[in-house]
């Protein structure tokens, strides 16, 4: 009936297993991890953010705009991502209030998907929302978030510790000089770990249009000539060190590939010197990529930054979107991924060395049972890196656990990572894996593959242990 109110309502027992039996074990297994602190080893939230405590401005900027998985599925159903906010920088009352319609006009897009399960999640935990979006519902809904947001208790810092967030990795360039890090950890009203994580991928990629303007960047930021490839190599490295020197604890890359072959030295710096000149062509730059991937291996076992690879992505499918609005946009999209013969060279080098951690993302999920868990079931420095992106979703996240324990046991997974870049989402992405790896441990204990004791203490390592091991946390 036109302007009746239909209720949000979020079961206690949601992403649980749906046999009565299991599902009592999966939620007293549940109970037991559900407060335990958030550790989030790898995302996109600008630490800036909580360094100024600004408070949001709009419900539309916080929850839709930054966040594409929400805007992706919205374009997809015709919605232009103008009409969402991105790429428009800040927006007035008037233009939020638009962009929190177009969402609740096409709610139904969202069912069926991870995402309806966080924002609901957001809107309902967070905020005490208890209707369900819609067009009747947008204006009442986008008021009551709205005037939460103008208390303290909704301002970053007030939300961080209500989240109940240990620890929140950031990604960042090895040129930035990490300023609100170091803000944050002086800041004696501060209480919380935010650490910054080296992300170096444009610095590896000669083929880039402006690799010349990079390498000027690195060589400033590091205060080396990096007119040479030693030059670069110690630019790189003296990067890392600020890095670490600022908290972090791992380095992540994202390439098309894994491989990790290498070059002599005179042939890699042959390659810089043609690169810089802008003569290097496809097949040196992407060998050279490669050899550097292999150098970001070594410099890992010698400054101690774990190495997070989550390759396979085609990103920026789409040319005329990534011209007008930039990247992470909604439409990178995945390719396949292949580990075993690619991480060769480097595991034949470094796979036993003592304190190196190797973490192995992918979109790929064919290579879960093929390739990953077998590497992690062997290499003491290879972690199975928990589903991610497209996949950090309910049935990807149970086929995840299916293919890498029976190989692999639960002790070798990274635990949960988020890499979201919209806040609020955070407690909301955690408790689903919680749920969900709960839900699989009582499933375990059901046909009597683990004993209860057994399982408690797996559900709680997987929240506490795991992530702290494989990011050294």
């Amino acid at each position: 009936m036109p302007g009746s109110i239909t209720p949000l309502h979020l079961s206690p027992d949601r992403l649980l297993p749906a046999d009565p039996g299991v599902r009592a074990l999966a939620r007293r297994l549940y109970d037991s991890v559900r407060e335990l602190p958030v550790l989030s080893p790898h995302g996109h939230v600008d630490a800036r953010m909580l360094a100024d405590d600004t408070p949001f401005s709009d419900p539309a900027s916080l929850l839709i705009t930054p966040d594409h998985y929400v805007t992706r599925l919205l374009h997809a159903d015709g919605v232009p991502l103008e009409e969402l906010g991105v790429g428009r920088g800040p927006l007035e009352e008037s233009e939020a209030r638009a962009v929190w319609h177009r969402l609740c006009e096409h709610w139904a897009v969202f069912r069926g998907t991870p995402v309806r399960h966080w924002l609901e999640s957001e809107l309902a935990g967070i905020f005490g929302v208890t209707e369900r979006p819609g067009t009747d519902s947008a204006d009442r809904i986008y008021d009551q978030i709205a005037e939460r947001l103008g208390d303290d208790a909704f301002r970053p810092r007030a939300l961080f510790r209500s989240f109940n967030i240990e620890v929140l990795a950031t990604t960042d360039d090895p040129c930035d000089d990490l300023a609100a890090h170091r803000e944050l950890r002086e800041d004696p009203g501060w209480r919380g770990r935010v650490v910054p994580t080296f992300r170096p991928d444009r610095y590896l990629e000669p083929g880039r249009a402006d690799w010349a303007e990079n390498m000027a960047r690195l060589g400033k930021a590091a205060d080396v000539d990096t007119g040479d490839y030693g030059g670069y190599l110690r630019a790189l490295r003296d990067r890392r060190r600020h890095f670490v020197e600022h908290g972090a604890t791992s380095a992540d890359h994202s390439h098309a590939d894994v491989r990790t072959d290498p070059l002599p030295p005179a042939e890699a710096a042959r390659i810089y010197r043609a690169a810089l000149a802008g003569e290097a062509d496809e097949a040196q730059s992407t060998a050279f990529r490669r050899h550097m991937l292999l150098e970001m291996a070594r410099m890992s076992c010698e400054d101690g930054l774990a190495m997070t690879l989550h390759p396979g992505v085609l990103r920026d499918h789409h040319a005329a979107t990534f011209h007008r609005y930039g990247p992470d946009t909604g439409h990178d999209i995945p390719v396949r991924a292949e580990f075993t013969r690619a991480l060769r060279p480097l595991l034949q080098r470094f796979g036993t060395r003592p304190g190196f951690r190797l973490v192995l993302f992918t979109l790929d999920e064919s290579v879960f049972s093929r390739e990953i868990a077998p590497l992690a079931g062997f290499y003491p420095s290879v972690y199975a890196g928990a589903p991610w992106w497209f996949l950090d979703a309910p049935d990807a996240i149970r086929r995840f656990r299916g293919a890498v324990t029976e190989t692999a046991g639960f002790t070798r997974t990274s635990g949960f990572v988020d890499d979201t870049r919209a806040f609020c989402s955070i407690p909301a992405r955690h408790d689903m894996s919680r749920r969900l790896d709960c839900g699989y441990l009582a499933g375990l204990v059901a046909e009597h593959r683990l004993t209860e004791d057994e399982a408690f203490e797996t559900a709680t390592e997987l929240v506490t242990v795991n992530p702290r091991k494989a990011f050294k946390l």
